[in-house]
């Protein structure tokens, strides 16, 4: 059986975080309190990617324009980062994939070794129960 390291792949990892791009952050609002509120900050301001709010409401975050769906979403997007539970994360990554996402990153907590492999399958690169606010500093980012 496939585990959660085999989606902690050093490379792939690195290459997204130092690899400009857009980021579809799904699951962040404006709610301070959750992790995908400072996580985002980190992976626009530290890394310097475009961020990309996807929430139920639609809620533009940080100054970025929301949406409530990826495929609302005009042009590539590099990396979909799902801040959602496990349970509904594979319909988030058949968005991904169905939008042309080149990457999911499923963060701390978010598993899923189904949506994973078929993402995989789909030619995606797969990040899966880890953060960018976890891994950067192993790369000195």
């Amino acid at each position: 059986m496939v585990s959660t390291n085999d989606y902690q792949d050093p490379a792939t990892i690195r290459r997204l975080l130092t690899t400009r791009g857009r980021w579809a952050i799904v699951g962040l609002s404006a709610n301070t309190r959750r992790p995908a509120h400072g996580v985002s900050l980190m992976i626009r301001d530290r890394l310097g990617m475009e961020i990309i709010p996807v929430n139920l409401a639609g809620q533009g975050v940080h100054g970025e324009t929301g949406y409530r769906k990826l495929d609302e979403i005009d042009g590539e997007l590099d990396v979909v980062d799902c801040f959602v539970n496990s349970q509904k994360v594979g319909a988030v990554v058949d968005q991904a994939i169905d939008a042309g996402a080149k990457a999911v990153w499923l963060q701390v907590g978010v598993v899923d070794h189904e949506a994973a492999a078929r993402a995989r399958e789909a030619g995606l690169d797969v990040v899966m129960d880890t953060c960018p606010v976890i891994e950067a500093p192993k790369f000195g980012l």
